[in-house]
C-alpha cells in the first residue's frame, strides 16, 4: 500500500474523460473550454518551457551587497566597486567580470525575503519552501520533480545532487527513489559502477540471481515501499552500469579547453557535469558551493569564492546558449539568506546573517532576461519593491520547469502538501 497519492481527477479531467468516450476525441477541445466558461484564446501558458534545472546553490549565505545588489557610494558597500554589464541598467560586483558578459541572459531578484536566520533552518526553508519542523521531512524540489515528472532518460536518475552537504534535504516523506543521486566528487566519475577486481559478468548475473530471488521472498512477506524501493534501486544501478549513458559522468570526455574554461577546481568541474546531464535529460542538478559563511574577512572570501563562480556560471550560461539548450534549461543561483550590510569592523570587515534581504538568479528556461526584479533601499537593508519569499521563489522554479502547484501529495501522516507551499510565481519574468 503506497504511503502517499496525489488527488484525483479534477473536474476538468472528469469532464475531458466523459467527452473521449462518448463524443469522440475531435470534440474535446471544444466541450473542454465551453464547460470551463473559458475561450482557447484567453489563456496564456505561463512556464513549462525549462526540461531540466541546474541549481546551484551558495552554501552559507552569499552577500547580496558585495555580488548583485551592488549600492555604489554606500557606506554599507564597503571597498567593493560596481561594474557594467550587458543588460541595460544592471550593474554587478566587480568580483564577477565574465558574469558581466551573460547577464543579458540572467534576471536578478534583488528583493527576496526569509524569516530563517540560522544556516540548517534556512537551507531547509530555501529548498523545500517549507519551515523545518520536528515532525515531518518535506521533500526538496528535485525530489518534486522526480516525482511528478519522472525520468526524461530511463537510465539516469531524475534527480543528482553534486558536491556539497546534504543532510536534512532529499525525498523527505517521498519514496527514498525520488531523492537525489549524490556525487561526492565531479572528476571521480559514477562510483562503483563497474564490475570489481576478480567478478566477471558470469560471476555477477549468478550473484545477481540469488538477489534476486532472496528480494523476492522478503518482499512477498513484507510489501513495503522501503523494501520495493530497496529492489528497484538496484534494478536501475544494474541498467546505468550497461548503459551507454554512464560516459556522461565521465568528464574526461570533453576537450582540455572547455574543462579549462569552467574552472579546474570542484565547483567549475561540477557545473561542466551539470550541463553534461542536462544535455542527457536529468530533470535537477543541484551543484553545491559552500563556504560563503563570512562572518570575518569577508571582503577577501566573497573576492575568492566570487571568481570561482564567476569563471564556473559564466562558462555554464555561455556553453547552454551556445548549444541551444539555454530555452530549455533553468540555471538557478540560490543561497539561504544575504549577509548584513553593517560591516563588522571588530571581525576583519565581516558580515552576519540577514534574511531580511537577499539576492538569488534565474536564467534560461523561460525566464526573461537582462533584468532586475524587486529592489532594497540606498544601503541595502530594507526591501523597497516586490517582496519575493521563499515559496513565491520556489514557485517560480517548479512554475519554470511544468509543475503543478496545485497538485496535494498526500504524506504518511495523511496531510496534503504541494511543490511550493503557498508560493505564487513571478509570473513577470516569464517570457
Amino acid at each position: 500500500m503506497n504511503h502517499f497519492h496525489t488527488d484525483p481527477n479534477t473536474r476538468r479531467s472528469f469532464i475531458s474523460g466523459i467527452a473521449k468516450s462518448m463524443l469522440g476525441v475531435s470534440m474535446l477541445p471544444t466541450l473542454s473550454n465551453v464547460a470551463m466558461g473559458k475561450s482557447k484564446t484567453s489563456e496564456r501558458k505561463i512556464g513549462g518551457k525549462a526540461q531540466s534545472v541546474i541549481y546551484l546553490y551558495m552554501s552559507g549565505g552569499m552577500s547580496h551587497l558585495d555580488t548583485f545588489d551592488t549600492k555604489p557610494g554606500a557606506e554599507t558597500q564597503g571597498p567593493v566597486e560596481s561594474i557594467k554589464t550587458s543588460a541595460d541598467g544592471v550593474q554587478i560586483s566587480e568580483f564577477f567580470p565574465n558574469m558581466a558578459d551573460q547577464m543579458k541572459h540572467v534576471a536578478v531578484i534583488n528583493s527576496m525575503y526569509s524569516n530563517q536566520g540560522a544556516h540548517a533552518q534556512g537551507r531547509y526553508f530555501m529548498h523545500t519552501g517549507y519551515t523545518l519542523r520536528g515532525t515531518i521531512t518535506h521533500p526538496d524540489l528535485g525530489a518534486w520533480a522526480a516525482l511528478h515528472l519522472g525520468k526524461a532518460n530511463k537510465t539516469l536518475p531524475a534527480n543528482v545532487k553534486i558536491g556539497g552537504n546534504s543532510a536534512g534535504l532529499g525525498g523527505g516523506f517521498l519514496e527514498s527513489k525520488y531523492a537525489a543521486l549524490p556525487i561526492g566528487d565531479p572528476e571521480a566519475g559514477l562510483q562503483h559502477s563497474k564490475l570489481p577486481p576478480g567478478v566477471d559478468e558470469s560471476r555477477f548475473q549468478k550473484r545477481l540471481g540469488r538477489l534476486e530471488r532472496m528480494n523476492r521472498q522478503f518482499t512477498q512477506t513484507y510489501d513495503t515501499r522501503q523494501s520495493r524501493a530497496y529492489a528497484a534501486m538496484y534494478d536501475e544501478a544494474v541498467k546505468l552500469m550497461k548503459s551507454k549513458d554512464l560516459e556522461t559522468f565521465d568528464l574526461t570526455k570533453e576537450d582540455e579547453n572547455t574543462r579549462q574554461r569552467y574552472g579546474m577546481n570542484p565547483f567549475g568541474q561540477a557545473c561542466l557535469l551539470a550541463r553534461r546531464m542536462a544535455e542527457k535529460g536529468v530533470r535537477f542538478i543541484e551543484v553545491d558551493n559552500n563556504g560563503w559563511d563570512t562572518h570575518g574577512d569577508n571582503f577577501e572570501r566573497v573576492a575568492e569564492k566570487g571568481q570561482v563562480l564567476d569563471q564556473a556560471m559564466a562558462a555554464l550560461i555561455g556553453d547552454l546558449s551556445s548549444r541551444g539548450m539555454l530555452g530549455s534549461t533553468l540555471v538557478v543561483l540560490a543561497t539561504e539568506f544575504g549577509r548584513s550590510p553593517t560591516i563588522q569592523t571588530d571581525r576583519n570587515m565581516g558580515r552576519n546573517h540577514y534574511p531580511q534581504a537577499f539576492s538569488c538568479l534565474l536564467a534560461g528556461g523561460g525566464i526573461n532576461g537582462g533584468l532586475k526584479y524587486g529592489s532594497t533601499d540606498k544601503e541595502g537593508r530594507e526591501i523597497t519593491e516586490d517582496m519575493v519569499t521563499i515559496p513565491d521563489f520556489n514557485a517560480t522554479i517548479a512554475t519554470a520547469i511544468g509543475l503543478d502547484l496545485e497538485k496535494k501529495t498526500v504524506s504518511p501522516s495523511d496531510r496534503p502538501f504541494t511543490v511550493a507551499d503557498k508560493g505564487k510565481p513571478i509570473t513577470k519574468l516569464f517570457a
